[in-house]
């Protein structure tokens, strides 16, 4: 019998986790998400769900990094009560920051409940 994965993010990447959480609880959205760039800036999002228009909070969170002039993401996180992240999700955070960049997921109460990579 293994022992289970310990997931314990780095201060930078728990950081991103706040960020996340906080812009979810300040809207009452059901995502909130935050992504570093190369350059460490921090860009937060939350899900988007308007008649026209449908975006993840990783979606444009990533969006919002490379309207910004990002040229890579270092970190992801997101917040959500759903039992992962996207395939859609990571494909984006893979498309700005290659293969291998690590996506957090946190619950409602902010806990590191997983992790991804892109």
């Amino acid at each position: 019998m293994s022992a289970p994965e310990v997931l314990d993010p780095d201060p930078e990447d728990t950081k991103l986790l706040v960020l996340a959480r906080s812009s979810r609880t300040r809207t009452g959205a059901p995502e909130g998400a935050a992504v570093r760039s190369r350059d460490g800036r921090t860009y937060t999002a939350v899900t988007v769900s308007l008649p026209s228009l449908q975006l993840s909070a990783l979606g444009l969170a990533t969006a919002m990094a490379v309207a910004s002039g990002a040229d890579g993401l270092e970190a992801a996180a997101v917040v959500t009560d759903l039992d992962g992240v996207t395939v859609a999700d990571l494909a984006v955070v893979s498309d700005l920051g290659g293969a291998g960049v690590p996506v957090w997921l946190g619950d409602s109460a902010g806990r590191v409940v997983g992790l991804a990579e892109s």
